[in-house]
């Protein structure tokens, strides 16, 4: 196991292809760590990290709280909604505060795009980006990446469509950037009204038709439609967006292979994904969700573990 190139984890984009391996090779190792009957390492005794969140989340939050006390981290948790912001304190009073307790790391959600940057000109501890806005959320690409790399064993070649609310979208942005550095093929797939003006510039193919989509991939990742972001309505109804884009039992049943499903989750069962498909043999669903807990715990061992100083950036 080495050490990462940078100081934070703030997207994908200028994270090099070989700190993506790091990453990937150490979260495996933590994956056996989860698997004994003892889960909990000391690997990060003494530190404290505060998680951040500026917005509602359960599985990202739960797994970083998770991955930070199996590496025997202090953790605390900080809510928006019950902190000091709602008396009218700035965002930079607040950070600097909780940074004057002696933390070591900071997990931030926050519903801007480029907040965790921000953060970074305030304080000193090291920052993870657990999703900002629609710009990026790095941890769910890694997971993803990781969840392929243990079905398939290799993640070069490989055919991934993601479909859905792209334009809404932080995890197809750091999944597009994450899996084309490490060499995956990668179409996108949703109403032309959530599908981002220039996102082919990332690397990604655009296909409107699901079902040339499914007969390609060899792994789906079904994104949710994200009426809390949209503020309009992008589709004429739910029962339309299904008959269209909704990865259906019927559809699926009509390939001739088996078809990786994937989906960062929360569900809109009977929406994107029907409950045969995401209940089925080949989801990989709650494998995703236990190797968000090990990518954590990789990203912030080798971000907050004990190294020479001349290491960081």
């Amino acid at each position: 196991m080495g050490f990462l190139r940078h100081k934070h984890l703030l997207g994908l984009e200028n994270v090099p292809i070989e700190d993506i391996q790091t990453i990937l090779d150490t979260a495996f190792t933590f994956r056996e760590v989860l698997d004994r009957p003892i889960k909990k390492v000391p690997t990060l005794q003494g530190k404290t990290v505060v998680n951040l969140f500026f917005e509602p989340s359960t599985r990202t939050r739960i797994s970083f709280e998770l991955a930070e006390k199996r590496l025997s981290a202090d953790t605390v948790n900080f809510s928006a909604s019950a902190s000091s912001l709602t008396k009218g304190e700035s965002f930079k009073d607040t950070v600097q505060n909780i940074e004057a307790m002696k933390i070591d790391g900071i997990v931030m959600r926050h519903p801007v795009p480029g907040a965790p940057i921000h953060l970074t000109k305030y304080v000193d501890s090291v920052i993870i980006n657990a999703g900002d806005g629609i710009h990026e959320h790095p941890t769910q690409a890694l997971l993803d990446m990781m969840s392929l790399k243990e079905k398939f064993g290799e993640l070069k070649g490989l055919k991934i469509g993601i479909i859905g609310d792209i334009t809404h979208s932080r995890v197809a942005r750091s999944n597009i950037i994450g899996l084309k550095k490490v060499g995956a093929e990668v179409t996108l797939c949703g109403p032309p009204t959530l599908m981002p003006l220039g996102i082919e510039e990332l690397g990604a193919q655009i296909n409107y038709n699901l079902d040339e989509v499914l007969n390609w991939a060899d792994a789906v990742n079904i994104l949710r439609i994200q009426r809390e972001r949209q503020g309009v309505n992008y589709f004429p109804s739910v029962r339309e967006y299904r008959a269209l884009f909704g990865v259906t039992k019927e559809r699926v049943e009509k390939l001739d292979k088996p078809l990786t499903i994937m989906h960062p989750g929360p569900m809109n069962r009977g929406v994107e994904i029907d409950s045969d498909v995401a209940d089925s043999e080949n989801a990989i669903i709650l494998d995703q969700v236990l190797n968000g807990v090990a990518v954590r715990m990789a990203i912030l061992y080798l971000l907050l573990g004990d190294k020479p100083p001349e290491d960081k950036d």
